[in-house]
């Protein structure tokens, strides 16, 4: 079974690169994060047209997730973390297994929950995930999303310069940690992939040539039980897909689980 993750970062601009992926990769599962369309608009029948059940969850202009299976789901679940409607999380459950496509809010600029309310929602959503996680560690799940951290030193280009930057503060990294750990959780793409081999899957816009500074942060992951461990065979990051004309600032992870 392959699985693949995308923040998209609206699926209107990036449909040709996804139907591309589609098209070479021909995953059983595909999950993207910030598809910035609201339900009526999500192409369906584009995916539909490639043998796919299209799942989603959004609203106009900002955030969404959806999940796309060659099988039909048995089970789907929406959650509002932090009683917001703001279209972060959908998940459903195929062969015994609940997938789940979420993404962390960003948290805003300034790493203060005092003066930088998208922070203290960011801290907030994540202490919601270890709770509601905790209640499945003894499931089969796995988890794909932008969860906006980048836990490990060398997740990012320079830890001393970005020990305070949102996205790899202190905070931030022991609380995913925290759910790693209490929810039996396996960072699936690090199990296969360390340096020197590229991990990043993020590189800023603001960066003119991304692969020259390779500024990148690994923002994006593809998280699984424990239970499953024996059943992981390889991962991988389309690092090519930041080349693309207009692309996501995201690219692609894909993981491969044996499912016989």
């Amino acid at each position: 079974m392959k699985i693949i993750s995308w923040n998209v970062n609206s699926i209107r601009i990036r449909i040709n690169c996804i139907l591309e992926i589609l098209d070479k990769e021909k995953p059983d599962i595909f999950c993207m994060q910030e598809t910035k369309v609201t339900n009526s608009q999500f192409p369906k029948k584009v995916f539909k047209d490639k043998g796919y059940f299209s799942y989603f969850n959004g609203i106009p202009s900002y955030n969404g997730v959806a999940i796309l299976s060659k099988k039909e789901a048995k089970k789907i679940n929406f959650i509002n973390f932090c009683d917001k409607e703001d279209a972060r999380y959908i998940s459903l459950e195929i062969d015994g297994i609940e997938f789940m496509s979420i993404y962390v809010p960003a948290g805003g600029d300034e790493a203060n929950i005092h003066s930088n309310p998208k922070f203290k929602h960011k801290l907030d959503f994540l202490d919601e995930m270890l709770i509601f996680l905790k209640k499945k560690k003894n499931k089969k799940i796995v988890i794909c999303g932008d969860l906006n951290i980048a836990p490990n030193e060398d997740d990012v280009w320079s830890h001393k310069s970005l020990i305070n930057v949102v996205s790899h503060t202190e905070i931030e990294t022991k609380k995913l940690k925290e759910i790693f750990s209490k929810c039996k959780l396996l960072d699936s793409i690090r199990f296969f992939i360390n340096p020197p081999q590229n991990i990043f899957t993020w590189w800023s816009y603001r960066s003119p040539n991304f692969e020259a500074n390779n500024r990148g942060r690994r923002l994006d992951h593809i998280l699984t039980s424990s239970n499953l461990a024996k059943k992981l065979e390889s991962a991988r990051i389309f690092k090519d897909f930041r080349k693309r004309k207009r692309p996501s600032d995201h690219v692609p992870v894909s993981l491969l689980i044996n499912s016989s």
